[in-house]
């Protein structure tokens, strides 16, 4: 079954349009080494050998950026597959897509050196005829993300039928789609807003480089929503937002989110802790919560006004 990705070519896809005219996609987080042969089907692996390079060659960086790093190299040049099929924004507010034809390959001394080769569709499509929820997606931090989720809506805005839907809910944990409609910039917001909010007090999102890279960071079990990290370095902070009443299923998604921080991102020093954010609760939740003592639960409150000019 091949997947579709949302790809950066380069930071703010700056590349774009010579990975169009050259027929290749690829990254650059500073691993100047030949892979071939060097890529196992298991992106742990991957990681294992190459993050202490990773660290020695940047001793400035953390674990974060090097899972950062590692991941999506390992996901350029060997998690995606010959017959995927890629999407890139073109800067412009509109995307390319192209299918993956090759196999990795190494460029020493130039651009995105880990590559892999792509036939471009000529035609492009406008990033106002995705639906929200694929946008929200394809916003995603980082050079690459799955969005295997939206294949029936990719491929008519690739085919030229954008068919753009009323309301797409993939959160089996969000109970009321109404509820969901109206509040889903609530991430986009909160990370826009974060400085005001209580956590914003003692926590930073993870940035690098003076870009957001903690929203939608991704994971062995999915993106996480928000990866924060205290103040004083001390504590990595996981938040999974729920957009309209949260169950206890998510206390389960958002431990598992938790624990690959716990093995893959947390220095000796770094405990991680857990928040959920949701509009409201119910018992089950609350039951869970009980015996979950590192994570916490915030309720949200959207206000809307009508104020007449007088």
């Amino acid at each position: 079954m091949k997947s579709y990705n949302r790809v950066m070519a380069g930071q703010q896809s700056v590349y774009s349009d010579r990975c169009y005219k050259e027929g290749f996609i690829g990254v650059d987080y500073g691993i100047r080494e030949d892979l071939t042969g060097r890529l196992p089907d298991n992106w742990r692996e991957f990681n294992k050998e190459f993050r202490p390079i990773y660290l020695e060659k940047h001793p400035g960086k953390s674990a974060i950026a090097a899972g950062l790093a590692c991941g999506f190299t390992w996901t350029m040049s060997k998690g995606l597959k010959e017959g995927d099929v890629i999407i890139t924004p073109n800067g412009s507010g509109r995307y390319r897509a192209g299918e993956i034809t090759g196999p990795y390959y190494y460029v020493p001394d130039d651009i995105l050196p880990h590559r892999r080769s792509i036939t471009w569709y000529s035609d492009l499509f406008d990033r106002a005829d995705m639906s929200e929820a694929l946008q929200r997606s394809t916003n995603s931090t980082g050079t690459c993300c799955d969005i295997t989720g939206y294949a029936e809506e990719l491929e008519k805005l690739i085919g030229g039928r954008a068919v753009k839907p009323d309301i797409i809910v993939s959160d089996e944990t969000v109970e009321d789609p109404s509820v969901f409609a109206l509040e889903k910039h609530l991430e986009d917001f909160l990370v826009a807003n974060w400085q005001y909010t209580d956590l914003g007090k003692n926590y930073d999102i993870y940035s690098e480089d003076g870009e957001v890279k903690g929203q939608q960071y991704p994971s062995d079990t999915g993106p996480i929503d928000i990866l924060a990290v205290s103040k004083d370095q001390k504590e990595i902070l996981i938040i999974e937002l729920k957009r309209g009443r949260a169950s206890d299923v998510v206390v389960g998604q958002i431990q598992r989110y938790m624990g690959y921080a716990m093995d893959e991102l947390a220095e000796p020093h770094q405990t991680v802790r857990g928040v959920i954010i949701a509009l409201e609760d119910d018992l089950k939740l609350r039951r869970a919560l009980r015996a979950a003592t590192n994570i916490d639960f915030y309720r949200y409150k959207v206000s809307f006004q009508l104020l007449k000019d007088s």
